[in-house]
Formats: structure tokens, C-alpha cells, sequence
């Protein structure tokens, strides 16, 4: 390759990763030395107090808990949802088929806050679902609003879009032949998705999983608005130290806890892209 074309790719990508350096590996890197680097009077000393603080604190780990268990449950929730709709947009010919992709992407350009009030309008007390029951005579149901399921409820429907289009694009490398040869040869539509399908599918699920924990894991609007005021899951946990409590050192330890966490998922999406261009080059 020229010398100049070098020059000219390395121009194109160095805003975008000093952009990068700037706004994300930098506030990490400062976030992660001024909770283990700590001011002591005049002086500065190292110390992993705030880091001992939140693993010894009862309150801070059932945040945490909570948070991981909202993740684990809308991950699966996204999962379960979203396959079938894009097994459907991949092999349907029907024209529902365009209405269905329509509706599934739909939550996308809906902003968070008005979701969240809509769902507090909808299944929050006396909302439309209580209204509904009592005017046929049944009981109501008991509310999701504020309690752990109000936030699962909020980010499934606020994530399903992507995840909806990550799964289509990963079956949209299924070619439709060796669909047809299996049913030729007598298969059925479930031993046809174990033994064709989600072989193929490894790769674009652990995506869609990836994206969908970092954007749970990270969510403020959805769970402040709709989840519990006790335990609370981590965004509204660091906002609230933060500014309520002014505390900026254990509040940045919050962050870093919680970037450690997505770094694992981080590192999952990572190895799929490299073992995907991995498998393309061969």
C-alpha cells in the first residue's frame, strides 16, 4: 500500500479514537485512580477503603444484586422474545410479516421517559389494566410499578428493537437451501432450528446478549422512574450518592464496580467479532 494511503486511513481513524481516549478511556482510567489514589489532609495516599466500604455494606451489595438480577432476567426475556419474531421476519413471506417488523422496531424512536410514564399510565394502579378489570367485574392485579419488575417490564420492550435486528441479521446468513434440504430429507421445524439454525446462530445471540447486558447494566431513566426506592439498581444507586448524598469518591467507585462487570460482557462481544472475522478469512 502507498505511503500516502497509509497516511490518509490513519487521518480518517484518529478523531474518532482520540474522540474515544478522550471521552471514555480517559474518565475511566481517572475515575479508577482517584478511588485508589485518595487526598489525606495535604497529602495523597494509596487506599482501597471505598472499594472495601461497598463489598462490606449491605445496602450497596443488594443494589448490586438487584442490578445483576434485572440484567440476567431481561437478557433471557430479550432472548425468548426476540428470536421467535426474527425467525419469523426471516422465513415468512406473508405481508403481516412487514407490520410485525414494523411493531417490533416501533419502541425504538419511543424516548424512555415517555415510556415510562406510559407503562405507569398502563399497568400502574388505577391505570388502564385496572380500569379494564373493574369494569368487567374482576379483581386487580397486583402492579409491577416500583416494585423489581417494573424496570424488567420498561427495558425488555425498551431493548427489543435491537435485539430484534441484531438476531435478522445474524439468520439472514442462513442460506434458505440447506433449510430446504433438511425438510426434504424429513426434518421438522424444531429438529430444523436445533440442527440448522441455532448452530448458525451462535455468534449473533452472544452479540445481542452482549449489547443487551451493557445497556441494561448501564439504564438510569427506566429503573429510576419505574423500579423500587429500595434496593435500587446502580444508576440511580451512583446518581443518588452522587448528588444526594455528595459523595464523589464512593459514587466513582459505584462506576468502576460496575464497569468491571461490563467489561466481562465487553470482552464476550470482542472475542465474537474477532472469532467471526476469524472464521471469514479462513
Amino acid at each position: 500500500m502507498p505511503t500516502g494511503r497509509r497516511l490518509n486511513g490513519l487521518l480518517l481513524v484518529a478523531i474518532p479514537v482520540l474522540l474515544v481516549g478522550w471521552l471514555i478511556i480517559y474518565p475511566i482510567f481517572a475515575a479508577i485512580i482517584t478511588t485508589i489514589w485518595v487526598e489525606d489532609g495535604e497529602s495523597s495516599k494509596f487506599s482501597i477503603a471505598s472499594y472495601r466500604f461497598f463489598f462490606s455494606d449491605a445496602y450497596s451489595l443488594g443494589n448490586l444484586t438487584l442490578t445483576l438480577w434485572t440484567t440476567a432476567v431481561c437478557a433471557v426475556l430479550l432472548i425468548a422474545c426476540g428470536l421467535p419474531i426474527a425467525l419469523y421476519l426471516r422465513f415468512s413471506r406473508s405481508p403481516l410479516a412487514g407490520y410485525i417488523q414494523g411493531l417490533a422496531i416501533f419502541p425504538m424512536f419511543v424516548p424512555s421517559v415517555i415510556l415510562s410514564y406510559a407503562l405507569i399510565r398502563t399497568i400502574g394502579p388505577n391505570g388502564a389494566v385496572d380500569i379494564l378489570l373493574h369494569s368487567i367485574g374482576l379483581p386487580k392485579l397486583p402492579t409491577p410499578y416500583l416494585t423489581p419488575w417494573g424496570p424488567v417490564i420498561g427495558l425488555v420492550w425498551d431493548n427489543l428493537p435491537l435485539t430484534v435486528l441484531m438476531l435478522t441479521a445474524g439468520l439472514g446468513g442462513i442460506s434458505n437451501s440447506s433449510v430446504e434440504a433438511a425438510r426434504d430429507v424429513g426434518a421438522g421445524p424444531l429438529r430444523v432450528f436445533v440442527h440448522i439454525i441455532l448452530p448458525r446462530m451462535g455468534n449473533s445471540l452472544l452479540v445481542a446478549s452482549s449489547f443487551a447486558v451493557l445497556g441494561i447494566f448501564s439504564s438510569f431513566t427506566l429503573p429510576y422512574v419505574l423500579g423500587p426506592a429500595s434496593p435500587e439498581m446502580m444508576g440511580p444507586f451512583m446518581s443518588r450518592t452522587f448528588n444526594d448524598l455528595y459523595d464523589p469518591l464512593n459514587a466513582k467507585t459505584q462506576a468502576v464496580i460496575c464497569f468491571a462487570f461490563c467489561l466481562v460482557f465487553g470482552l464476550f462481544y470482542v472475542y465474537s467479532i474477532a472469532r467471526n472475522q476469524e472464521k471469514t478469512s479462513r
